[in-house]
């Protein structure tokens, strides 16, 4: 796979005198367990930000006719909630309804659907979930738009998916709330209380890649994240093991394409957790000054059209053959 784009070498926005060490915040070398906290690119009012100005400049860097997708896409943001229906549906067969609001997210535009009960890891440090369950939705991005990443055509791509998402959202959300129930849609093109990547694990998705993003069998890293939470008496899933571990720890795809060189080529310690991890303070201001860059997900062997499925059926063949 050859990306459409030549990546720019260097970094056009960065701080005279960083405010603060992104990693440091972020709990990278610390093994004792504790929350994530907000760093970046966030939409809750949790008060000053180290890297708000960053942000600030990311936000405003688009080109203007890019602001209508931008607004759009932002809709979900602030029409989370909505009047909830006073006639409450009985759900007294929650696989039934499992079954049901998958094919409704399908309908409204989900490529691929998760459930898990929600837990208070799940949310940044000091916040406690309101619900009970997470639906974690996962959209696929046109992959001949991406290829041209990062530029304004991967760019408008992205917002286009954003605001497909927050149509999802906002409209799975307002389903669940006509059956009686309470839902929300949660923001999708920034941060809230809630975390889509652990969500979207812990409902099987897919698992975190060397990249910091996440693989799905389906789609590789060719997609966008976005999280419905809600009271609905509903089924969860499971985590799922789709052999990204055996590509990653020898791949060196991503890690040799990040023109920061951000990638770690091992696990890091993270907040009490050993886990991939992508070095804030060398990312983000390069992925300020590209669009969003998303070179890594683009490299991924996994974001080959149509090879997801076929390349985890044989590495977990291989496990199992070698544990033989």
């Amino acid at each position: 796979m050859k990306l459409h784009s030549k990546a720019p070498e260097e970094a056009t926005v960065s701080y005279r005198n960083p405010p603060a060490s992104g990693n440091a915040i972020n709990g990278l070398g610390e093994k004792d367990l504790r929350r994530a906290g907000y760093v970046f690119h966030s939409n809750v009012k949790s008060g000053p930000l180290p890297f708000d100005k960053m942000q600030e400049v990311f936000r405003y860097s688009y080109p203007a006719r890019m602001l209508p997708m931008i607004i759009q896409a932002a809709w979900a943001t602030f029409r989370p909630q909505g009047k909830l229906s006073d006639k409450r549906q009985n759900v007294t067969d929650a696989e039934k309804m499992t079954r049901q609001i998958k094919e409704k997210a399908q309908e409204l535009g989900a490529g691929i659907v998760g459930i898990c009960e929600l837990k208070d890891e799940y949310l940044v440090e000091g916040e406690k979930s309101k619900y009970r369950f997470a639906i974690a939705l996962g959209l696929p991005m046109d992959r001949e738009k991406m290829l041209h990443i990062p530029g304004h055509t991967s760019a408008m791509e992205v917002q286009r998916v954003y605001i497909k998402a927050s149509y999802l959202t906002v409209g799975l959300a307002r389903h669940i709330r006509s059956l009686g129930w309470p839902a929300q849609g949660l923001p999708v093109n920034s941060s809230s209380e809630y975390l889509h990547i652990p969500i979207a694990i812990a409902a099987g998705i897919g698992e975190l890649g060397k990249h910091g993003s996440l693989i799905c069998k389906e789609y590789g890293s060719n997609f966008r994240l976005t999280t419905v939470v809600t009271d609905l008496p509903l089924v969860a899933d499971a985590p799922v093991d789709i052999g990204v571990d055996d590509v990653c720890m020898t791949c060196q795809a991503c890690s040799k394409a990040c023109p920061p060189d951000a990638i770690y080529s091992d696990k890091q310690w993270v907040r009490g957790t050993k886990k991939w991890y992508v070095d804030f303070d060398l990312c983000t201001p390069y992925f300020c000054s590209t669009y969003g860059c998303g070179i890594c997900l683009e490299v991924c062997p996994w974001s080959e059209p149509g090879r997801g499925p076929g390349l985890s059926e044989r590495l977990l063949a291989l496990r199992r053959n070698n544990s033989e």
